[in-house]
């Protein structure tokens, strides 16, 4: 590691929680909450209504935050270069909100909370996907998360810096700040528009585009479904995201399937490219919970 390099924040360490949960594809099934969450926060969701691709493309969008996510946790000196890149692409948006308030996308509270919204997200969606994290793993997840954070640029000062500090910052976000913004209802709205997929290999796409006005009905009914319940309650309710008992039986249900299916995968099929590659540089007998 350079001199430059060594001065950077460094991504968390392997063996630690986020590096076992962020390349494994269960990963997939939680991001759609964490992003819903992080836009109902009116000043972020105004951001992305008016800056994102979100809805030209929201496969490309997709990838892009996803390997953006990847290279946080398994970049190396990547990570901080990851992070300069996002402050400077971010450094543009402005704009007013929903309520005729300014808004600029690196303003330290709402930059921290699209960050912030992340930990409670994990927790709550590895108690279905994964397994209920243990009180040490929680603190230690978000540790790694802080660290994650600095990664990002994001100052101690505006990140509350303990789990004990945490929760009373999340509630009066919940209680004060949090809404449907419009963003939010076209997360969840199953009617929403989405255009075929458009990554993947060249004969899947083609099956994909031909086969699409079947399946984009029962992909938006289960995107809803997984985005609303994964979601901790708490924040659902404060967002007004309706949920059953019956649909809570339902996610039950497809968290004791996963759970039992993708540990047993191929590491070629369990694991992102970018957590693949970092799982294959450390020392073999390193691997996820």
């Amino acid at each position: 590691m350079s001199r430059a390099a060594a001065d950077e924040p460094q991504p968390p360490p392997p063996g630690g929680v986020l590096w076992s949960l962020t390349g494994d594809i269960r990963t997939l099934l939680m991001l759609p909450a964490a992003l819903t969450l992080q836009v109902a926060r009116p000043a972020v969701g105004a951001g992305v209504d008016d800056h994102s691709v979100f809805r030209t493309d929201p496969w490309g969008r997709g990838e892009r935050s996803l390997r953006s996510l990847q290279l946080w946790v398994y970049g190396g000196e990547a990570a901080a270069q990851e992070g300069r890149r996002l402050r400077e692409l971010h450094r543009t948006i402005q704009g007013t909100d929903a309520h005729g308030r300014n808004y600029h996308a690196l303003t330290p509270a709402h930059y921290a909370w699209v960050h912030a919204t992340g930990f409670p997200v994990f927790r709550h969606a590895a108690r279905y996907l994964v397994r209920e994290l243990t009180e040490a793993e929680e603190r230690q997840l978000y540790g790694e998360w802080l660290q994650v954070g600095r990664v990002l640029g994001i100052h101690d000062r505006d990140m509350p810096q303990t789990v004990e500090e945490f929760w009373p910052y999340y509630r009066k976000m919940l209680a004060d700040e949090v809404e449907a913004t419009v963003v939010v209802r076209e997360l969840v709205d199953v009617d929403q528009p989405v255009p075929p997929p458009d990554r993947g290999p060249l004969p899947v796409r083609l099956v994909l585009r031909v086969l699409w006005p079947l399946l984009r009905g029962p992909f938006a009914r289960v995107r809803r479904f997984m985005t609303i319940g994964l979601m901790p309650p708490d924040a659902r309710e404060a967002i007004g995201l309706p949920w059953t008992d019956a649909q809570e039986r339902r996610l039950r249900c497809v968290g004791r399937v996963v759970r039992a299916v993708v540990p047993v995968l191929p590491e070629r099929l369990r694991y992102l490219p970018l957590a693949r590659e970092a799982r294959a540089r450390v020392r073999p007998g390193l691997h996820a919970r």
